[in-house]
């Protein structure tokens, strides 16, 4: 079989979304295909998936072309698991969207849009090249920008103007980061960059391009002090698409940290120090600002921000065991972040507020999906034996082994902080009697809705919340996982003499 199967995720959805453009203002219609189309999608995933770990790195050139001269799609443990984890996500959000987004929002494209959005991501999984990954960071944010202003809502239009000023400004850094790199080298390829940047002289200026590609790939990860964007935007859409938002976008930005701090800039020790001094200032940041807000989308918002915090903390101790907590952790996040947001959807519909002093009474009216939205909030804070615990304890261990004992006591200080603010938020919604709340909040939205658009909406979530029970139960596959994609990323030498073919057989 031809190695360029590996870039079939990328057609796949590209197709997707070009067939739905014929159904423009046809709802049902595209409703159902895109359903199909995500689960079709995420079999190419898992697919992949088995192809890769059965018979390992996977290299196809584009245009016959070999490396470095040429684009190199690269399908190796990282990026293919990533590919997959897309997929789940998208079908979800596929799902929900079809039982919960408008039907004004469907006849002008959400559907294509989104799946041009899955390409972007899936494309910047994949690709062995740097600037390639920079055009698919465009695709995406173009996608994205559409998404988030569709409707045209004044909240939204506010929102998206932050948004999309701050990540055009780091795609003008990132830009900039390469242009130096490619100053410095004469490539683009990852793999010959990470041979070309050791024989570099200069290396302050290494440096520098690596400050560079910080900035920039963190403002799209939203890590202190450049996250405001994140709080005053994604809560601003429907559900469905902060869902996508919340679960992939910013974990685009940490993807290609992990890429490029490990593959072109690794064992950096000052970055290493800055990235652990901004690990802890956004684990603070992001939990101070859940705990002070009041309305769910922000809460949330706000914690996706202080575990980014996490991300970067076993970025910057870059020892084996710390990526494999990164990772680990990177692997619940994605699942439980989506995860969220459709809750918080699905509690929107119910009661027509997300403001939780306007909430209560929800355990009482709805005992079953109060406890189906019990696993992804306490799977967040990492109550043993979920999902977020395991992550946790690598991240702690990997800390002791560094000594960064001040960057432990903030990881469980965010620990804390997500603890009380889930607890504070479960009382408010689930347990409080909610006796004298407006008349709004008592499930008269959702009891209107059809029996298949209220189980279009329950569904994804029971997806989700069975696959966060198989993290945190079933974590020794998890481990093995994160161990194998924490090995390949901190010995990349598979990696670059499979991309260069400096050998011919895959290890």
């Amino acid at each position: 079989m031809s190695n360029s199967m590996i870039v079939l995720p990328i057609i796949f959805q590209f197709i997707a979304g070009t067939i739905l453009l014929f159904f423009w203002q046809r709802s049902n219609i595209q409703k159902v295909l895109s359903i199909l189309f995500s689960m079709i999608g995420l079999a190419i995933g898992i697919w992949l998936f088995l192809l890769v770990w059965e018979n390992g790195i996977m290299v196809t050139q584009s245009g016959g072309w070999k490396a470095p001269f040429g684009i190199s799609f690269v399908a190796d443990t990282f990026g293919v698991t990533m590919v997959m984890l897309s997929s789940i996500s998208g079908l979800a959000v596929s799902i929900f969207s079809a039982g919960s987004m408008r039907k004004e929002r469907l006849d002008f494209g959400f559907f294509p849009i989104f799946h041009f959005l899955i390409m972007g991501l899936q494309g910047a999984f994949l690709t062995g090249d740097i600037f390639n990954l920079y055009v698919w960071f465009e695709v995406v944010i173009i996608a994205s920008f559409v998404l988030l202003t569709l409707g045209g809502k004044k909240s939204q239009l506010e929102g998206a103007i932050k948004y999309v000023s701050l990540n055009l400004l780091a795609s003008t850094l990132f830009l900039i980061a390469i242009g130096f790199i490619y100053g410095l080298t004469g490539s683009l390829n990852m793999a010959d960059l990470a041979i070309k940047l050791d024989n570099v002289q200069n290396r302050g200026l290494v440096s520098v391009t690596s400050g560079i590609f910080l900035v920039a790939f963190g403002i799209k990860s939203a890590i202190f002090p450049m996250y405001f964007w994140l709080p005053a935007s994604y809560h601003t859409p429907p559900p469905a698409v902060s869902a996508i938002f919340a679960g992939l976008l910013t974990k685009l930005g940490i993807y290609a940290m992990l890429r490029t701090f490990t593959l072109l800039f690794g064992g950096d020790e000052f970055m290493g120090d800055i990235m652990v001094v901004l690990a802890a200032l956004t684990i603070l940041s992001g939990g101070l600002g859940a705990l002070l807000n009041q309305n769910m989308g922000k809460i949330f918002g706000y914690l996706i921000i202080c575990h980014i915090g996490f991300l970067i903390a076993g970025l910057g101790m870059h020892n084996e065991l710390a990526i494999m907590g990164t990772v680990f952790y990177l692997i619940h996040d994605i699942i439980v972040k989506t995860n969220l947001f459709l809750v918080s959807g699905l509690i929107l519909k119910i009661n027509g507020t997300q403001d939780i002093r306007e909430l209560g009474g929800m355990y009482k009216n709805f005992p079953l999906l109060s406890l189906l939205m019990a696993i992804p909030l306490f799977s967040l804070v990492g109550i043993p034996p979920l999902s977020g615990f395991w992550a946790k304890i690598f991240l702690i261990q990997a800390g002791l082994e560094t000594k960064d004992y001040v960057l432990i006591g903030f990881i469980v200080l965010g620990s804390f902080l997500t603890l009380w603010v889930i607890v504070r938020l479960w009382g408010e919604v689930f347990w409080k009697k909610g006796e004298h709340l407006p008349k709004k909040a008592n499930g008269l939205y959702f009891s209107q809705m059809s029996k298949t658009d209220q189980w279009l909406m329950v569904f994804p979530i029971v997806l989700l919340s069975g696959i966060s029970l198989y993290t945190g139960f079933g974590a020794e596959n998890i481990i093995i996982l994160s161990q194998r994609i924490s090995s390949e990323l901190m010995n990349p030498s598979d990696y670059i003499e499979a991309v260069l073919g400096l050998k011919t057989t895959n290890p």
